[in-house]
């Protein structure tokens, strides 16, 4: 599933088409896509892993879920797969195997951008006061809970539980306040950090745990495991990662 960073940079790709009418749009989403036509694209929004192409009266939230995916100027993939295209004069937009919903634009005033990792109105206050609230919460569901981290994925949680010493089935409420604020540190400076990894295509390179089998720190062999309620893969190391 793709993270916060790779949501961001789709933003950035698609950011060329805000201020173009929509001349076009189809593909099998299960809404009226006939009333997009015509509009302006007026922005593009996004928070955490969704999207949100803001017109008028409504918007188009795209999830890309697990194995979503987009392209810009050429469909490669089969209709299928495409859940919605818009067509602009300069381009065209498309998304595959993903959740795409039309939502009131009113929707958006709803959401808490505070959560989001990545926003400049991330309030880390507030992420700290959600963290309290749930002193039973294991960390690594806490850091996939988009309500706390939004924008926060396996990859991110994993590598910042590592570099915060912390393994992933540690309670929230035994954590002591120190590393409760690392937490919530690593997570947003972890989140930046892997943008500009994915930029420069060697985020893969920069992985210390992740889907990785010996620790870089002592060299034991990780352990590997589905953890939390989510039953998401876990990499860490029993010696370098406390469990509290």
């Amino acid at each position: 599933m793709p993270e916060g960073p790779s949501i961001l940079i789709m933003k950035e790709n698609l950011q060329g088409f805000t201020g173009k009418k929509v001349t076009k749009a189809w593909g099998n989403a299960q809404f009226e896509k006939e009333p997009l036509v015509g509009k302006t694209l007026l922005e593009i929004r996004t928070f955490g892993k969704q999207t949100y192409l803001v017109f008028d009266t409504v918007s188009v939230r795209i999830h890309l879920l697990m194995f979503g995916s987009y392209e810009i100027n050429e469909q490669t993939k089969p209709d299928k797969s495409l859940r919605l295209a818009l067509a602009f004069k300069t381009g065209s937009m498309y998304f595959y195997t993903c959740s795409v919903k039309m939502v009131d634009s009113e929707f958006l005033s709803t959401i808490d951008w505070e959560a989001d990792v990545m926003s400049d109105q991330w309030d880390p206050k507030k992420a700290e006061k959600k963290l309290k609230a749930n002193p039973q919460m294991m960390v690594c569901d806490a850091l996939m809970n988009q309500d706390i981290f939004s924008g926060v994925g396996n990859i991110i949680k994993n590598e910042v539980l590592f570099r915060i010493g912390v393994q992933p089935e540690s309670l929230i409420g035994n954590l002591p306040p120190r590393k409760r604020k690392e937490l919530i540190h690593e997570a947003r400076n972890y989140s930046f950090e892997f943008l500009q990894w994915k930029k420069e295509f060697v985020l893969k390179k920069q992985w210390l745990v992740h889907t990785k089998s010996t620790c870089p720190k002592c060299g034991r062999k990780l352990i590997k495991k589905q953890t939390g309620l989510g039953k998401r893969r876990s990499f860490y190391c029993e010696k370098d990662q406390k469990l509290y």
